[in-house]
């Protein structure tokens, strides 16, 4: 193995990572925005949770698309 392919190597997992981070906190910083948890009534705390459900699936499913991306 030469020296270029070891360094584009460990340069292409520091992005994965680097990028893995960044999908999460722009899917976790579009989740928080709103009401606070005491000005919620029982239909937003409903809404809440069904986004929070919806953002998981949503980082699932990015990790899902860089996997099968990597092959």
């Amino acid at each position: 193995m030469n020296l270029d392919r070891i360094i584009s190597m460990v340069i292409r997992i520091v992005m994965r990572k680097f990028l893995s981070r960044g999908i999460d906190a722009g899917i976790d910083y579009a989740t928080k925005r709103g009401k606070s948890g005491a000005d919620m009534t029982d239909e937003d705390r409903v809404q809440a949770q069904g986004a929070k459900q919806t953002a998981k699936r949503a980082r699932k499913m990015a990790r899902l698309g860089r996997k099968v991306g990597r092959m």
